[in-house]
């Protein structure tokens, strides 16, 4: 004799599964009764989709720009895949995945910043799958990812500044002396065309950046909305881009770099020989001109507000990046308390 189970699923849609004894289909209409009213109920068809099924069509339904796109697929190939990707998305539970992650430094040596990338990947896919109601809930909650050494930012001082400008090739000369006097991400100063420099009000305005793109390089919207910005900047900047006009002509809709750059081929190129023959740390990056604009702006009293401004950050990004430049106020607060203290006398 076969047992039936009939329900309708949390879409009303009619339901039915067979079972060959009658234990088994009172403790099945237990589960569902019990899921509906929780909101767990998966449909049994959809316990077997594979981790990988789901995730290659979460990540292709995703309006990831190119580079994004890029490492979220290669995430997913190299770190998750090769442990999860058979695995069906309902038998994955939080402790194999707790364990696989710690595993991910302390066996197979990835960096822990580079394992933290792993986690937040893997997260949006699993927290996807929830949303589509094929796993009752996430099991990465709760996940714990390894701790990520904090590492101080080292802003250039003027003279290494002046050593890898005098380094570069006179077609680049500029890249230095725009990224330390506006802040701009390398991507935004690759993405800088004339018409975005006013010489009259000294002024760069950010609207679009270049990203790489596999091949190429593609124009895209900035990094965030608070990206999109104009940057104020001391006539020195709007000296040096008038003179690197004039020796590289360029129309209004021409790239500032004639390109775009391909940020790949530049620092292998020019930018890693150009920090060599400067006798810079061997690690200095395009980026670190941000933040030695960033460190220039706080040396003058700049506050957290001012300087995620120029950024185009939030004040919480700004500060957890340059928070230890900022001024110590621990006397300013003293002497505040001490004078109230003393006027209450």
């Amino acid at each position: 004799m076969r047992w039936q189970v009939r329900y309708r699923d949390a879409q009303g849609e009619q339901r039915k599964e067979n079972f060959a004894r009658k234990p088994d289909v009172d403790r099945r209409a237990a589960e569902i009764t019990t899921d509906l009213a929780r909101g767990r109920y998966v449909d049994p068809r959809d316990q077997k989709i594979t981790f990988k099924g789901y995730a290659e069509q979460w990540r292709k339904a995703q309006p990831h720009r190119a580079t994004t796109a890029r490492d979220v697929e290669s995430v997913l190939r190299l770190y998750v895949y090769p442990t999860f990707g058979d695995r069906r998305l309902m038998s994955i539970r939080p402790g194999e995945l707790q364990a696989w992650l710690t595993g991910l430094v302390r066996v197979h040596g990835l960096a822990p910043r580079t394992a933290r990338k792993v986690q937040q990947k893997i997260a949006a896919v699993f927290h996807a799958a929830a949303r589509d109601q094929l796993i009752p809930t996430s099991p990465c909650g709760g996940l714990k990812g390894p701790e990520v050494p904090h590492t101080e930012i080292a802003p250039l001082t003027a003279g290494q500044i002046h050593a890898l400008a005098k380094a570069l090739p006179d077609r680049y000369r500029l890249l230095v002396v725009l990224g330390a006097g506006s802040g701009l991400r390398p991507g935004e100063l690759f993405g800088l065309q004339v018409r975005h420099v006013d010489f009259l009000r000294r002024t760069v305005k950010v609207e679009q950046q270049v990203q790489r793109a596999y091949p190429g390089v593609v124009v895209c919207p900035p990094k965030t909305k608070r990206s999109y910005r104009t940057v104020p900047v001391p006539q020195t900047v709007i000296d040096a881009v008038a003179l690197h006009l004039k020796k590289h002509p360029a129309a209004p809709d021409d790239f500032v770099f004639a390109g775009p750059v391909n940020a790949d081929h530049f620092m292998d190129k020019v930018w890693r020989p150009a920090v060599k023959a400067a006798g810079l740390p061997k690690g200095t990056r395009l980026h670190d001109l941000r933040h030695t604009y960033a460190s220039v702006l706080i040396r003058h009293g700049k506050g957290p507000k001012t300087v995620s401004a120029r950024l185009g950050d939030t004040v919480t990004v700004a500060m957890e990046t340059y928070g230890h430049l900022f001024p110590d106020e621990d006397e300013d607060t003293r002497e505040a308390v001490e004078e109230f203290l003393l006027e209450a006398a």
